[in-house]
């Protein structure tokens, strides 16, 4: 994995930002939880709705696995939206089908798992500055 280009969101301890990511899958919530402690910012891991929605109340952000299992990816993702949090997918680059639910729903981007297994930091560290640009514009 690539780490993050001074400059990103790590480069300014002051503008840390929280994200809740909701996975059930002990690798990719490991792997998330990684991703985004190297991107800069704090990750809150969730597995279930309820202990998602209480740290979306408090986060900034929220990263959503489409393959969970013990909650809905898809409500998950229109509860972000609907308080007004930048939220991302990912999921198997395969599963046109989530993918189009998940941007239904209100996720800003969908990502594929290879590609944040490939370049997860810069990728993340990238959508979280753009994220953050974009809620000082609102």
């Amino acid at each position: 994995m690539s780490e993050v280009p001074a400059g990103g969101p790590a480069a300014d301890a002051a503008s840390t930002v929280l994200v809740v990511i909701l996975a059930d899958d002990l690798i990719w919530a490991t792997r998330l939880d990684r991703i985004v402690r190297i991107a800069g910012a704090v990750p809150t891991m969730t597995a279930t709705l309820p202990a998602y929605e209480t740290a979306l109340a408090v986060c900034e952000a929220a990263i959503v696995d489409l393959a969970a299992r013990r909650a809905d990816p898809v409500a998950a993702i229109a509860a972000a939206a609907a308080a007004g949090r930048p939220v991302v997918a990912v999921g198997p680059h395969a599963d046109l089908a989530a993918r189009k639910r998940a941007l239904a729903a209100g996720a800003d981007r969908v990502f594929a798992y290879s590609k944040l297994h490939e370049d997860g930091p810069r990728t993340v560290a990238a959508w979280l500055g753009r994220s953050r640009a974009a809620a000082v514009v609102r």
